[in-house]
């Protein structure tokens, strides 16, 4: 199936609201080329084009995968070896710097994780099992079965879960602060208990750097967006809730591939002992790296500074 490509002015747009024809009670009905061409040309009409055709080498390239009958938006852009991006708790309201210096040397495939901006579905997801099945048909469907792995706190989490799970389908790991273990001598901050108003200052050592990212675009409909976000809020307590404990300190050790550790120097949400403590449970070669002047989204407060350790890491 060609490529949609959706010009910057759309992207936030797309996924917005997909109850339209093709679907069913928010579930995909039709074939996979039929659903995604009919999502693209309701919302943006004279949109489903050959890539060569439009000649915009340089903007995302948008395909949605269906979980558990749900669509999931995936993007992707730049070229080269790729690279799984799950981003964190803000999800991916849009296309982030982190990524877009990744996407210098290497194609950068970024799946919208269910629940959060640009996919669906999280309510069908009641377990940790549930969620981990979840990711592992969405990374399948985004053709990320071997490439590495790149996660940000919840899909930080979510990544070191398919690691752990299916170890020999992840060719390197890159977990930047994952929720998943607790420690009741050093304990998690709830990002649950805060007032929305609190999120930047908990998040990020830049607080605008978080506002910014989260911002409404100026295409986005002004009632759907604060539900969106709301609904990314809820897709990360269905699985965090309450201290960010899934249990995963038993399954670690089935991680066996080469594991980066990155931790904000100024997290505010976990520890950084919490490193050490995923570092020694992973079977496979772990190195730590913590990143100065950074929060627990060190991908928005440092994004030049992770891509680097990324790549030199990936190597």
């Amino acid at each position: 199936m060609s490529p949609c490509i959706i010009p910057n002015y759309m992207r936030s747009r797309c996924c917005h609201s997909l109850k339209i024809c093709g679907m069913t009670n928010g579930k995909i009905t039709g074939g996979r080329s039929q659903w995604l061409q009919t999502i693209v040309q309701h919302h943006f009409p004279g949109t489903w084009k050959q890539q060569s055709r439009l000649n915009l080498m340089s903007e995302l390239e948008i395909s949605v995968v269906s979980v558990n009958g749900y669509p999931c938006r995936v993007w992707q852009k730049g070229t080269g070896e790729p690279i799984g991006y799950l981003a964190g708790l803000a999800g991916l309201p849009k296309w982030p710097a982190f990524a877009e210096a990744l996407a210098v040397n290497h194609k950068v495939i970024a799946p919208s994780i269910p629940g959060f901006p640009g996919a669906e579905g999280h309510r069908e997801l009641d377990t940790t099992l549930d969620w981990i099945v979840a990711m592992r048909e969405l990374l399948n469907g985004a053709n990320l079965e071997g490439p590495p792995l790149v996660g940000v706190s919840i899909g930080a989490t979510l990544a070191a879960e398919i690691a752990a799970m299916w170890p020999h389908k992840v060719d390197k790991l890159v977990l930047v602060a994952p929720f998943g273990i607790y420690d009741e001598l050093h304990p998690t901050a709830s990002p649950w208990a805060q007032q929305g108003h609190e999120f930047g200052s908990l998040f990020c050592n830049n607080s605008d750097a978080y506002s910014d990212f989260i911002r409404r675009p100026n295409d986005a409909d002004p009632v759907e967006w604060p539900i969106e976000m709301a609904r990314a809020r809820e897709a990360s307590a269905r699985l965090l809730w309450p201290m960010g404990d899934t249990r995963i300190i038993r399954r670690l050790h089935r991680i066996i591939c080469p594991t980066l550790i990155v931790w904000g120097a100024d997290d505010r949400v976990i520890p950084k002992s919490y490193a050490e403590k995923f570092a020694e449970a992973i079977s496979g070669p772990t190195e730590i790296v913590e990143i100065p002047n950074a929060g627990h989204l060190v991908d928005l407060d440092q994004p030049e500074a992770l891509a680097k350790e990324v790549l030199t890491f990936l190597g």
